[in-house]
């Protein structure tokens, strides 16, 4: 089992194994993916907020003299600075996902908040943290990744205020001014953090106004561009191994992955096409 940065997860028991690894996206400190059986956690606190969603079984912790479950389709925040323990609720023990957040983007002005209400049952952000898991194992997709964690803070911020922010309404000027800075960072790329900074927007409505005007995410849009590019290069017989880095994809099996998502063939097998 390999991390984002290519770190091996040992085995830390019988049945028991843990992976952990910093990817290089802001706002999140540590990816830590672990299955325990017998582990049990003393009471300890983290600087950093945890996000938690369970796999398989159940985990009982104490958080703040109170104590609460986390198993299916729940999703456990646990704020900084409050001592938590945990151990599983069966003999089967349980299998995990743990984001650890910093305070940047999830201010520790709402720790009051997370300390009485650390569960939520909401499909839309337990689905989000799986998409995000998902494209942490990827480590060509950072810019994926972070809008994928915007939305995840937007929805957090949400749920604790305990009311539904008010609709908004399209943002087309701003949506074509990322896009047209896409089509200039195509091949060198960008963050979400730079994109925002750049164009004054929060990256939330950023990503919102994107898929509102153009019907996709701005990351996927800029998968895209990079696979026409790479498409024009191998019609003009540039060799397959070169065309990754000419293209700004992290490398081979990153652009074969998305090349043939999009296009239904291997960049190999479309180069040779020409010829047939």
């Amino acid at each position: 089992m390999v991390g984002g940065d290519g770190s091996v997860g040992p085995h830390t028991g019988a049945g028991e194994r843990v992976l952990a690894w910093q990817p290089a996206v802001p706002g999140i400190v540590e990816v830590f993916h672990a299955r325990f059986v017998e582990h049990v956690y003393p009471m300890h606190a983290h600087d950093s907020w945890t996000l938690l969603i369970v796999d398989q079984g159940a985990i009982r912790y104490e958080l703040d003299h109170h104590e609460h479950g986390a198993l299916g389709s729940v999703v456990s925040l646990l704020p900084p600075h409050v001592p938590h323990n945990g151990q599983a609720a069966t003999a089967q023990g349980f299998r995990k996902r743990v984001l650890y957040l910093d305070t940047v983007h999830l201010p520790e002005a709402m720790i009051g908040h997370a300390v009485d209400t650390p569960t939520f049952t909401d499909p839309l952000l337990h689905r989000r943290i799986r998409q995000l898991h998902a494209t942490l194992a990827d480590p060509g997709a950072e810019f994926e990744a972070a809008s994928r964690l915007a939305l995840i803070n937007d929805r957090l911020h949400v749920l604790l205020r305990g009311v539904e922010p008010p609709a908004r309404h399209g943002d087309p000027r701003l949506a074509h001014r990322l896009r047209e800075l896409l089509d200039a960072r195509t091949t060198d790329g960008l963050s979400l953090t730079e994109a925002a900074a750049a164009l004054h927007a929060d990256p939330t409505h950023l990503i919102r106004a994107f898929g509102r005007e153009f019907g996709m995410p701005p990351h996927r849009y800029l998968i895209s561009r990079r696979v026409d590019r790479a498409r024009a290069l191998l019609l003009g017989g540039m060799p397959t191994r070169d065309v990754a880095a000419a293209t700004g994809f992290h490398d081979q099996p990153h652009l074969n992955r998305h090349f043939k998502r999009i296009v239904g063939t291997t960049p190999g097998r479309y180069a040779r096409s020409t010829a047939e």
